[in-house]
């Protein structure tokens, strides 16, 4: 059963081993991410998986909204 969770964004159990996928295709939203990190260019991107602007802005909205989930707890000493 397919699951959106972010615009663009979707995530399958039988689909990338249950990990987001950008939506409509089996590419891992983290590959997208890793990609970007590594300073390759939305235009290499977009070329190398045949992908769409909009679907580069899903994954990075995934990433934020990921990241606005998480509560890092830090301590002194």
């Amino acid at each position: 059963m397919e699951t959106e969770i972010v615009p663009g964004v979707t995530l399958d159990r039988s689909v990338a081993f249950g990990k987001p996928v950008v939506a409509g295709t089996r590419l891992p939203v983290a590959q997208i991410l890793g990609q970007l990190a590594e300073g390759h260019s939305e235009a290499e991107i977009r070329r190398e998986y045949d992908l769409t602007p909009e679907q580069i802005q899903a994954a990075l909205r995934y990433a934020a909204w990921l990241a606005d989930q998480e509560t890092v707890r830090v301590r002194a000493g």
